[in-house]
């Protein structure tokens, strides 16, 4: 463990997100499920209501700012699966299989989860979450003016 607090940065920001990445792919990874893949399953298992195909793509481009024919193509992967289904209407939905199976690797994942934040106090972590929302909402500015859509 740290002993000394360094100073909240870009760098350090990507190095936690990796490694928090590295186990969320190596998790869900024993279950055949790619960090995109398992990044789509999450959105619609979340959602509060059915998504429509393209709110969906545009939901994993807003989230992990990849292109709109990315987030196409793994929609159409977890499709091509039988995870997922797009009705007539161009509505997604989670199929038995794919909630089996993301449910299956969101316990695993909320079990490693549980195991990397323990210990740290909640107003740490509320002071954090402060933190990188507000980072957050600066980057995404900044990609705008860029020309990132």
């Amino acid at each position: 463990m740290t002993t000394t607090a360094p100073l909240a940065d870009s760098r350090a920001i990507g190095l936690a997100h990796y490694a928090a990445r590295a186990v969320l792919e190596q998790v869900m990874g024993r279950h055949g499920l790619s960090f995109l893949e398992t990044t789509v399953l999450r959105q619609v298992a979340a959602a509060e209501e059915p998504l429509s195909f393209d709110r969906l793509v545009r939901s994993a481009v807003d989230a992990v700012k990849i292109t709109a024919e990315e987030a196409e193509r793994t929609v159409d992967a977890l499709t091509g699966r039988g995870l997922l289904t797009v009705d007539d209407t161009g509505t997604v939905r989670m199929t038995t299989d794919g909630r089996a199976l993301y449910d299956a690797g969101a316990a695993e994942t909320a079990r490693a989860s549980a195991r990397i934040w323990a210990d740290i106090p909640e107003a740490d972590r509320a002071a954090a979450g402060r933190v990188l929302a507000l980072v957050t909402e600066r980057a995404n500015a900044e990609l705008r003016t860029l020309g990132h859509k």
